[in-house]
């Protein structure tokens, strides 16, 4: 029994739809804080320059500690000359020279002094084959090796400060993200509490318009306020959807990608009291620590150019076979020392000594100056953490407040006491002081963490 094209159609369709319902839905991957920031350490565009800068640095770490060593070279060498001086030298070092290399068949006596030997001024071609051995070592420099090792241990110091600075910098961008994505819902769940006592009234009012109870306009007041507060909603999804984008691109995901965050994170604040942790800061931000890293590493720059001024000494080693083919025949030594001075040079030593001088003094006044303004930025945030704080119990109670008065609102419009612009500039009042204490939670959030920023303790596991 054959079917019809439309019943085929039909049941290839209904098979299609039902392998779409038995294929497993794509997940979304759910993080929680610890995990967001991991993701974003390992991934962060910045977090890779500063571990590409402290590479440099072990780099040229690694350089300095190379320079006392002996530098060994291993060198081959072919020639074939009739160069008259070379030749000669090269059958030298062969130590294959003869009296006829010099010409002596032509000697006859004192008569023939004024002879020019034409073996010796015009040899045959000689073929040379030289291997050598070189081994050079510095003995003092003026202290320029020492030089470039300081300033390559204290360069290194910086990078990895300044990759302390960049990963705190992460954890709280990654913060302020990850608690924006809650913050955002936090905000729709406000919205949507608002949407629902919005529809009660227009339910409400439409019933008590039926009896006769209240006027048409006030059906109209309830209705334009739902619409609005719909409009506010659907703002608040959005705010949604934006927050978690924020956070896929700091994590360095595809936007495309779905991504769930785990619970919210509760920041401690920092007890004690505030000198002292201008105190820490000034000890232990990773800033403040690079900065004194990359002085000392511009202090050694001037010792380095200084060196230029002293004599330099050192020692030389050498070892060479020349043979007119391959071999390792004839085989020589030379060992030496030297030492030089270079006496003037037109100014540029003192040129070079001056700008370094000039970098330094530039680096020591930033550092001033970031050590004059550390103490004022820590003192900010714990100021602005402390506000936050009582802004957030102030939103508390503003809620509580809101919530009372709109309820007795209620009760005087259903009595017929009040009017509907009261009733709705109450749910008004009482939307915006839920909005406020969202953010009032938010923002003490993040003003603790650039408290802990600005100590040099914000950490995961410091929160």
């Amino acid at each position: 029994m054959r079917l019809s094209k439309k019943k085929s159609f039909r049941l290839k369709t209904l098979g299609f739809l039902c392998l779409l319902a038995l294929a497993p839905a794509v997940r979304s991957e759910t993080l929680d804080f610890d995990q967001a920031v991991q993701r974003a350490l390992s991934q962060n565009p910045d977090i890779i320059a500063a571990g590409a800068q402290i590479g440099q640095a072990q780099g040229a770490v690694q350089q300095s500690e190379g320079a006392w060593l002996p530098k060994v070279t291993a060198s081959v060498n072919v020639t074939r000359t009739n160069d008259a001086l070379n030749a000669f030298g090269l059958t030298l070092s062969q130590r294959n020279a003869t009296f006829n290399d010099f010409g002596a068949a032509e000697f006859t006596g004192p008569a023939s002094l004024n002879v020019a030997p034409h073996n010796l001024n015009y040899p045959d071609p000689v073929n040379n084959f030289n291997t050598r051995l070189e081994a050079i070592m510095p003995l003092y420099t003026g202290g320029k090796i020492e030089g470039y090792a300081e300033q390559a241990q204290a360069n290194l110091r910086a990078a990895r400060q300044g990759d302390a600075l960049a990963r705190q910098q992460v954890i709280f961008d990654v913060l302020r993200a990850y608690e924006g994505v809650h913050t955002a819902r936090a905000y729709q769940n406000v919205a949507k509490q608002g949407r629902l006592a919005a529809e009660d009234y227009v339910k409400t009012i439409n019933s008590l318009l039926k009896g006769g109870v209240v006027v048409k306009s006030d059906l109209l007041s309830a209705q334009v306020h739902l619409e609005d507060v719909k409009v506010q909603q659907t703002q608040a999804e959005n705010a949604v959807q934006q927050a978690l984008d924020q956070l896929h691109l700091l994590l360095g995901m595809p936007l495309a990608t779905p991504l769930e965050v785990a619970g919210s994170v509760e920041v401690r604040p920092l007890e004690g009291k505030l000198a002292d942790y201008q105190d820490e800061a000034l000890k232990s931000n990773p800033g403040l620590a690079a900065l004194r890293g990359q002085l000392d590493a511009a202090q050694a720059a001037v010792k380095v150019a200084r060196a230029g001024k002293y004599p330099q000494a050192g020692l030389m080693a050498r070892f060479d076979t020349n043979d007119p083919g391959v071999g390792f025949e004839a085989n020589s030594y030379t060992v030496g020392g030297q030492l030089s001075w270079q006496l003037f040079d037109g100014g540029v030593t003192n040129g070079a000594i001056q700008r370094a001088q000039g970098v330094r003094d530039e680096l020591a006044a930033k550092l001033s100056r970031a050590e004059n303004g550390i103490a004022y930025q820590v003192a900010d945030a714990w100021r602005h953490a402390d506000e936050a704080q009582r802004r957030a119990m102030a939103r508390e109670l503003a809620v509580s407040q809101s919530e009372e008065a709109q309820r007795l609102v209620e009760k005087r419009y259903a009595n017929g006491v009040t009017t509907i612009t009261e009733l709705l500039a109450a749910q008004a009042q009482l939307d915006k002081a839920r909005a406020d204490w969202v953010a009032a939670r938010y923002e003490l959030k993040v003003q603790r963490a650039n408290a802990r920023l600005a100590t040099g303790r914000l950490q995961p596991d410091q929160l």
